[in-house]
């Protein structure tokens, strides 16, 4: 089959929606199939381009069996809600010629997937113009989001980008996104449920796993084998709440058996080094190298995984796929009745948003009750195997590949 895949975000980025867009489309190659995919060149986490992708030219390349359409788009140096709408805008228009070329090309399957939501509408035009089926993954509900956290305002606003999103959702084939809630969240805005899916992210549990030696990453920080090392690693935006771990970092920070460790890069990443600037048991690392992500996950005694709560149900974050796998406890901030605190309950320890010394009394708890660590990091590994391994999840979701959503298992899952 041929499939065209129309994602802003793609390979090489490392983290977040570019990583599993590549990841699929790679192994829709693998398995056969002619996959092209129209994107952006890479600018995630960081907000800033890559030096050998030029600023203004279209650019073609071949990845891994992938045939890559890059359209320039325009970063922002500091993203706001208005900036990141002409972002991604910037995309919608620049991909508009490549994807009306790709209608000739006729693929089976036109799968967008969002962010960027403003992209549906071309992405569902050229579907129908070559008579494929037009599917759409909602990695997250980028609107719900920017009015939720003040990023764009005002009710007349709301009303019209809300109405315009339900008549692109009702229009799609297949709507897919990845956690229970976010399936519910589509039936609510009016998505017929025999369309609905549960794509979840995935893992591969072959490059992640419970390390059997102590990772090099402690001896390149100087940590110590004894020290208790509570890390976050991700992509620093401002939807995840992070200014939470140096306000913890504060509060524990008589306690020397007791270390924090932020990787990534983002927005966020000059604000949360000003908060620790005085704080000698928070240390920062870069983003690493993909071949060197398991190692790093496993440097952990305790991963951390801070919520903003007004996003916290509209996202199902990705990093938590590789905290499990790592097999190391999981500390998250969420309330009740969420995906976040559906999942972590079953194999961490959940405590409330914006809530320092609860998180700080959680952190101690792990780390003075080493059988309780390494037992929330069995299940989290178990949990994993079970739920989110890389070939289970894009098998049942691509197979029978004829037709690539028909799944009864999925069904029953969004009903």
């Amino acid at each position: 089959m041929k499939f065209l895949i129309y994602s802003v975000n793609f390979a090489p980025d490392l983290v977040g929606i570019g990583k599993y867009s590549g990841e699929m489309a790679a192994w829709l190659a693998q398995q056969g199939h002619t996959v092209h995919a129209v994107v952006a060149p890479p600018y995630y986490p960081c907000w800033k381009r890559q030096p050998n992708y030029p600023r203004a030219s279209y650019q073609r390349e071949t990845w891994q069996g992938v045939d890559i359409w890059r359209a320039p788009l325009w970063v922002p140096k500091s993203p706001s809600g208005l900036t990141r709408i002409l972002h991604l805008l910037s995309f919608a228009i620049t991909s508009l010629p490549i994807m009306l070329w790709h209608i000739a090309w006729r693929p089976d399957v036109v799968l967008c997937v969002a962010p960027a939501f403003v992209c549906a509408p071309m992405g569902l035009l050229t579907a129908r113009m070559c008579g494929a089926q037009a599917w759409l993954h909602i990695q997250d509900f980028e609107i719900d989001v920017a009015f939720e956290m003040g990023l764009l305002k005002g009710k007349l606003l709301q009303r019209l980008v809300l109405r315009m999103e339900r008549w692109l959702l009702r229009h799609f084939d297949s709507v897919s996104s990845i956690s229970s809630r976010m399936v519910e969240r589509l039936f609510g805005k009016g998505v017929p449920r025999e369309r609905i899916h549960l794509f979840p992210n995935w893992v591969d549990m072959s490059r992640i796993f419970p390390l059997s030696v102590e990772s090099r990453y402690r001896k390149q920080l100087a940590i110590d084998r004894d020290t208790i090392t509570v890390l976050f690693s991700g992509s620093l935006g401002g939807k995840q709440g992070l200014m939470l771990i140096p306000e913890v970092a504060t509060l524990l920070i008589g306690r020397k058996d007791i270390v924090f460790v932020i990787c990534g890069d983002g927005v966020m990443k000059p604000q949360l080094e000003q908060a620790a600037a005085n704080l000698p048991n928070l240390r920062f690392l870069p983003l690493q190298p993909a071949e060197r992500l398991g190692e790093l996950l496993g440097m952990a005694d305790v991963h951390l995984l801070p919520q903003c709560p007004n996003a916290q149900d509209l996202v199902l974050p990705s990093k938590l796929s590789g905290m499990l796998a790592s097999g190391r406890s999981v500390i998250a901030t969420c309330n009740p009745g969420t995906e976040v605190e559906s999942v972590v309950s079953k194999c961490g320890i959940v405590v409330p948003p914006e809530n320092p010394p609860a998180l700080a009394e959680a952190i101690i708890r792990l780390a003075d009750d080493r059988a309780m660590r390494l037992e929330l990091g069995r299940r989290a590994r178990a949990w994993a195997e079970a739920n989110i391994g890389r070939d289970t999840v894009l098998r049942r979701v691509f197979g029978p590949i004829e037709s690539p959503l028909a799944n009864e298992e999925v069904h029953d899952a969004a009903a």
